[in-house]
């Protein structure tokens, strides 16, 4: 999504105000893979032994499916040129993915990407992820929204705050071993978030791989995924040329 530039500085000075008070979740790089440089990404995730994404801007938007050790594209649809694609995650058989403002998102059959159906929900569109029970959903604000993920319907929601203050800007989201990993947008910052209290727990900051990628400033980091097979964090940003597999030392 594109905010104005004001919006966006906010954003940053708000959580890096705090960093004297974080203790940041090391990490190290375990490999790199291609990514499409044209890929303004806006989801991520993996399955299937494939990685999954999505991609943003009107006309352009699209969900693919790419080689975990390669990121060549094995399968690839294309959004219609009035949707601006964002989150998607896996649930069953299928692949479910969020628009940003038409409030309009689809079902698709994961192994085709055939759409099955489409559906509703108030507001705008940002992250999506599941603790395998429930949808979690972020619009951009300072809330996650819990949805069905049979009916899409919204079965509730949990403020995300840190230090007792709201975290806003929650974007593209990932589910790693109980906790809401989120990406805030426009800033270095990924987020764990306790999914019952909405406290965020710790940080990641990826300011040292964000610094490669500045070429303008819509290049933010965006884009989480977790392979529990390897324990690997695959994290990425739009327009980046490379997809990072991180080890978390903790």
């Amino acid at each position: 999504m594109i905010r104005p530039l004001v919006a966006r500085l906010l954003a940053v000075f708000l959580l890096l105000c705090g960093a004297a008070a974080r203790a940041d979740i090391p990490w190290d790089i375990v490999k790199t893979i291609p990514h499409d440089p044209k890929a303004f990404t806006e989801g991520l995730f993996v399955a299937d032994g494939l990685l999954y994404e999505s991609t943003g801007l009107n006309g352009e938007s699209d969900i693919r499916a790419m080689e975990l050790a390669t990121g060549k594209v094995v399968r690839k649809v294309d959004l219609e040129a009035k949707y601006f694609g964002e989150g998607i995650v896996p649930w069953k058989d299928k692949l479910i993915s969020l628009t940003w403002q038409n409030g309009q998102g689809f079902v698709w059959q994961r192994s085709t990407f055939k759409k099955l159906s489409t559906f509703t929900y108030e507001g705008e569109g940002w992250g999506l992820t599941t603790d395998g029970k429930r949808l979690i959903m972020s619009n951009g604000s300072s809330s996650l929204r819990f949805l069905d993920p049979e009916t899409l319907k919204p079965t509730g929601s949990v403020a995300v705050t840190w230090q007792k203050q709201p975290v806003g800007y929650l974007n593209e989201l990932e589910w790693v071993n109980g906790f809401v990993y989120a990406n805030i947008w426009y800033s270095p910052l990924i987020a764990r978030i306790d999914p019952k209290s909405g406290a965020v727990t710790d940080w990641i900051n990826l300011a040292s791989l964000v610094s490669k990628h500045s070429r303008n400033p819509d290049m933010v980091l965006n884009g989480i995924a977790w392979d529990a097979k390897t324990g690997l964090l695959y994290v990425t940003g739009k327009n980046w040329p490379l997809i990072y597999a991180l080890r978390l030392k903790n």
